[in-house]
């Protein structure tokens, strides 16, 4: 979010994931590598004390925002209180942060609205606190995101149209103290269904640049399950989106205001994830990446350093990409080793730098057909070999081999593959076994737990598999463009002819739907075969998955799932 000189970084290529791109204005000087913090550890200059300093040691020089809450400015009507902000920004200052202003929350004595909800009762209060907010920060910030993640933390039944409202009134109240201030539009997750409502409900032309916090698009990455197009197709689809609702704005700058992990799944776990993270986002033309966070706080562990300060493998990821990759890298392009596994090209610090893994997390042996030198970033150790064993856990090779620099560069424009391109197919499935084949579309589960369970001599899946009946269609295939489907599932009962059945959910214009009704298995003699046909689907992964059959729990999954299918229907 707020970074003082974000314009645009590296959506600057044109196209990216196969989505042309209108021609973008010339990039402007800005590290992709930022930070932000809970509120535990934001709220001044002595929290920041904390953590920030070992931030600036790994080289991070991007902060999400001090303290700009309202309440916390304005703690009574008409009285306003910047010293705790005015300390807290002298501090960044002085350890070289930029950093932008979020507008969020409501003060205890605006009680024309209750807290945790959008301000539409009091809009000419709003914009007196933009107004002044604008005023004090003016020459140090340029970046104002507007609320934290809608439409979370906004009233119960509050709309997209009242969000747009305080966007609006915000922008305006911002353009008139600095028109060349940047008025960001947020959104939870990658929820782009509520981007574009809100646009279309009023927003308009109102802003400068959009913010999202795709967590749950990441967690796929980090738990290998071979969802990387996923990831890589946030910003496409936005830009997508942005063609059809908002044609002027389609350039404007995205950025990852808060992304991370949770270190209880291992600091190990975590700090692929960033490298991951980082290094697709980079890819695919994220402006900046504020990971969440500096240091644990009120939000689980989810810091570079722990809530004691130590540091995590995660910090030491952090500093080994910002020192190979340098604060500025330009993206290249991409290739499959091996064709299959992901690798992406950067010209970093020193020289070519690329950052790969073992897709799926199924390892295999890479020869670069000379020595390079390899970093492991959750270490720092470095190495020179000729081939390597890729795993889970990414490397960055230094000084790439010219072909696959000429590769990467060939591959820059290209759709980004998911085992196949299914830019211009029909119909996309996955058929489960002792082999699961995945034709275009995938499981939450990944294909390795798939295969594990099998059914009636090895021709199917069980329906309790975690993950198993969630569904990812590759975005090359369906993104955001509303199209007809059908979805066809081929389903027994279990060998024991326990009571089973689903409703198929699927995520459409307007959040997610149920297609039809209750879908009972009749027996398990034979295969059956079930139909849904869709005419409102807008697939964009906001959660990280498009459609899945609900058992609504543990008491109804008792089937087997042979195939599932999905295929474009005429308009």
């Amino acid at each position: 979010m707020p970074l003082p000189r974000v314009i645009v970084l590296a959506l600057l290529f044109g196209t990216v994931g196969g989505v042309a791109m209108a021609e973008p204005p010339a990039p402007i000087a800005l590290s992709p590598f930022g930070i932000g913090s809970c509120y535990t550890n934001n709220r001044s200059a002595r929290d920041n004390a904390r953590w920030l300093p070992q931030m600036a040691a790994i080289g991070l020089a991007v902060h999400r925002t001090p303290h700009t809450d309202w309440g916390a400015v304005e703690p009574e009507s008409g009285t306003w209180a910047w010293g705790p902000l005015d300390e807290q920004m002298k501090y960044l200052d002085e350890h070289k942060f930029t950093y932008g202003a979020i507008l969020a929350g409501s003060p205890k004595w605006n009680t024309k609205d209750k807290p945790g909800t959008l301000p539409v009762n009091n809009l000419p209060g709003w914009s007196r606190y933009a107004t002044e907010l604008a005023k004090h920060v003016k020459g140090r910030v340029r970046h104002f995101e507007v609320w934290n993640e809608p439409p979370n933390f906004t009233g119960k039944d509050q709309t997209p149209a009242d969000y747009a409202k305080i966007v609006v009134a915000a922008h305006d109240a911002i353009k008139a103290v600095d028109p060349t201030a940047l008025v960001g539009l947020a959104a939870k997750s990658a929820h782009v269904n509520y981007l574009e409502q809100v646009i279309n409900a009023g927003a308009k032309d109102h802003f400068d640049y959009v913010v999202l916090h795709p967590y749950e698009v990441l967690n796929g990455v980090a738990d290998n399950t071979g969802s990387e197009s996923v990831y890589m197709h946030v910003v496409p689809t936005v830009r997508k989106m942005l063609a059809a609702r908002n044609p002027a704005k389609v350039n404007v700058p995205i950025v990852f205001t808060e992304l991370g992990s949770d270190a209880k799944r291992g600091g190990d776990h975590q700090a692929h994830a960033l490298v991951k993270a980082y290094a697709m986002g980079i890819a695919q033309g994220v402006a900046c990446v504020q990971w969440f966070e500096g240091r644990d706080g009120d939000s689980g562990p989810m810091g570079l350093l722990d809530n004691k300060g130590k540091p995590r493998p995660a910090y030491t990821a952090m500093g080994q990409m910002i020192k190979h990759l340098g604060q500025h890298p330009s993206y290249l392009g991409w290739v499959l080793l091996n064709d299959r596994h992901y690798g992406f090209v950067f010209q970093g610090a020193a020289g070519t730098v690329l950052a790969t893994w073992a897709s799926g997390g199924t390892p295999a042996v890479v020869d670069f057909g000379r020595e390079v030198a390899i970093a492991n970033p959750v270490t720092g150790n470095v190495v020179a070999a000729t081939s390597y064993e890729l795993t889970v856990a990414p490397v960055l090779v230094l000084g790439v081999p010219e072909p696959l620099v000429a590769q990467a560069k060939a591959n820059a424009g290209k759709p980004f593959p998911w085992d196949g391109d299914y830019t211009d197919a029909q119909s996309v499935s996955i058929t489960f076994g002792e082999k699961t084949i995945e034709k275009g579309l995938h499981t939450r589960s990944g294909s390795a737990v798939a295969e594990a369970v099998v059914a009636y001599g090895g021709s199917a899946r069980a329906g309790n598999v975690p993950g198993g009946s969630v569904f990812i269609i590759d975005p090359n295939f369906l993104s955001y463009t509303p199209t007809p489907i059908e979805i066809t599932a081929v389903v027994r009962r279990n060998p024991a002819n326990d009571n089973a059945g689903f409703k198929l959910v699927y995520e459409s214009a307007t959040g997610f739907k149920t297609a039809g009704g209750w879908y009972t298995v009749p027996d398990n003699k034979q295969w059956h075969t079930v139909h849904w046909r869709i005419d409102d689907s807008q697939f964009v992964n906001y959660w990280g998955f498009n459609f899945n059959l609900e058992s609504d729990g543990d008491k109804y999954n008792k089937y087997f799932l042979q195939s599932v299918t999905v295929t474009k229907l005429a308009k």
